[in-house]
């Protein structure tokens, strides 16, 4: 959808999704740090106005805002705190509507204001992710409603092109060329994976959603991206159930060392 632009210098887009569950139920799911974690980044918040959430998107790149406005089951709002970047704040709408046969739609608006397009990447570039993950809000609803999350959230950042990347991570994974409802398991050599593929592919890079049944029930987000000058290769795992804590446990630190060794980090130039 385009940027929406107004006199007054605001600037936004809106992004939406029909999924399973009552606005209650589906209000949970995007307003507390175990529902927005169980599909989203880890989260910590605050359920009120004036409280403060903290999204986690990987080492150096958390996100701070301020609750501005809170109306269970329907409304909430959010504003992003000042990153230091010199872009405008940026503010979150969410909206919960009823609709009937048991879902809702969940509607997203993003706005910031501004007298130049300099800062419009800013609200596209987050749009284009919310379709991905908004299919993990789907999935999780349908499935794992009002489940405790544990998840693994691993990213390296690299100089292998990110074509090549995403070649030795669906390779380890069999994975290559899979498609919707393709049922995978991994080869030996990375901790084991098994599920079907529920998304593949994206505009931008490689990336597939999987609903697994190892390591435990959940769902598996893989992909690899271009990032700068260089590339981020990431695995996270949305686990659910009374395996899902010893399947972290077990298999967290054995994805950081194949991402570490596979993936290392660029070599930096002394000044």
């Amino acid at each position: 959808m385009p940027i929406k632009k107004e006199p007054n210098g605001r600037r936004s887009i809106q992004v939406e999704v029909e999924v399973p569950g009552t606005p209650e139920e589906v209000w949970r799911a995007i307003n507390t740090s175990n529902g927005i974690s169980s599909w989203f980044v880890p989260t910590k918040t605050e359920e009120r106005v004036g409280g403060k959430m903290s999204l986690d998107f990987g080492p150096g790149m958390e996100s701070d805002s301020t609750i501005t406005a809170w109306d269970p089951p329907h409304y909430s709002a959010k504003q992003g705190s000042e990153d230091g970047s010199g872009a405008p704040p940026m503010a979150f709408e969410w909206f919960v509507e009823a609709k009937s046969g048991g879902t809702c739609i969940v509607r997203v608006v993003q706005s910031l204001f501004a007298d130049t397009d300099d800062w419009d990447n800013q609200l596209t570039g987050t749009e284009s992710g919310w379709p991905t993950f908004f299919a993990i809000l789907k999935l999780v609803l349908t499935h794992y409603r009002d489940q405790q999350v544990h998840a693994i959230h691993e990213l390296s950042f690299s100089s292998t092109p990110a074509d090549k990347a995403w070649d030795v991570l669906a390779t380890a994974l069999n994975l290559t060329n899979a498609n919707v409802g393709d049922h995978r398991a991994s080869h030996p050599g990375v901790p084991p994976v098994s599920g079907t593929v529920f998304l593949a592919g994206h505009e931008k890079y490689n990336q597939l959603l999987l609903h697994v049944d190892q390591p435990a029930p959940g769902v598996a987000f893989l992909y690899a991206m271009s990032f700068g000058g260089s590339s981020m290769t990431a695995v996270n795992f949305y686990l659910f159930g009374p395996t899902s804590e010893a399947a972290v446990t077990r298999d967290q630190p054995q994805w950081r060392a194949w991402l570490d060794k596979h993936f290392p980090a660029p070599a930096t130039t002394a000044s």
